[in-house]
């Protein structure tokens, strides 16, 4: 059974910094497809940020060069390493997982929400101003 674990939500002011952590079990994340997500209140779930074979990283335009997707096979994880967060950064934040993925399409499809077939429970961000 797969099992993916967010950690690392919390509450921080504007500017400031956290670090989401997703830890696999029943899944290898080796050189997967995987994304973190978000939803916001009476918004649609929307893709932050994707990575395939460990190592290509994909983006949404408002996180680019804020945010940092990596992943550490020996410790099974995904992270999310957040900086200088705004309050448009609010949201419920959820690791996902692809059971088969090709990569030469990742590029274009990693925020496809329909492609991924495993979900964590979500942790919650909030940046106040």
């Amino acid at each position: 059974q797969v099992q993916l674990v967010e950690s690392g939500g919390g509450s921080v002011q504007a500017g400031g910094t956290l670090r989401l952590s997703c830890t696999a079990s029943g899944y290898i994340i080796g050189r997967r497809c995987m994304a973190w997500f978000r939803q916001a209140p009476g918004k649609e779930r929307e893709g932050v940020a994707g990575i395939s074979d460990g190592v290509s990283t994909y983006y949404r335009d408002s996180v680019k060069g804020r945010f940092t997707i990596s992943q550490a096979n020996a410790k099974n994880s995904l992270y999310l390493q957040m900086n200088s967060l705004k309050p448009e950064d609010t949201a419920m934040y959820y690791c996902a997982a692809e059971e088969n993925c090709w990569t030469p399409g990742f590029s274009s499809t990693w925020s496809r929400l329909q492609d991924y077939h495993y979900w964590g429970q979500g942790t919650q961000v909030t940046v106040s101003s």
